[in-house]
């Protein structure tokens, strides 16, 4: 089971992922484009050009995880456009994305003190 905790450092890949690549394929990009050891922990998210699935990556200590969500029917309404290769969340935001709702306007109250 891959666990989302509020500790949990979660990477978006802004730029669209050829979902042909498996685990192996992902860990690369997670190497050479977004510059983040795939070992870490992070869990990385990546999104198919057409913006119907989304792809989790995780290493838990013991081997990978890779999750994949694919919509019945529309698109993904949210993704950060940005410069930047990768794009910070929280898991409570993943969570909101992973519902097809957009994480800045979900209403959630700021972190009181951020975790370590």
């Amino acid at each position: 089971m891959l666990q989302l905790t509020p500790q949990s450092r979660i990477l978006l890949a802004t730029e669209p992922v050829d979902f042909r690549k498996g685990i192996d394929g992902l860990a690369a990009v997670c190497r050479r484009v977004l510059t983040e050891q795939p070992l870490s922990g992070t869990v990385f998210v990546f999104r198919n050009r057409a913006g119907t699935t989304l792809k989790l990556l995780c290493y838990d200590g013991q081997g990978f995880w890779l999750c994949t969500k694919r919509l019945s029917q529309g698109r993904f309404t949210w993704w950060p456009q940005r410069q930047d290769a990768s794009y910070h969340l929280c898991a409570r935001e993943l969570l909101v994305l992973l519902w097809n709702g957009p994480p800045h306007q979900a209403g959630m109250a700021e972190d009181w003190r951020k975790l370590a």
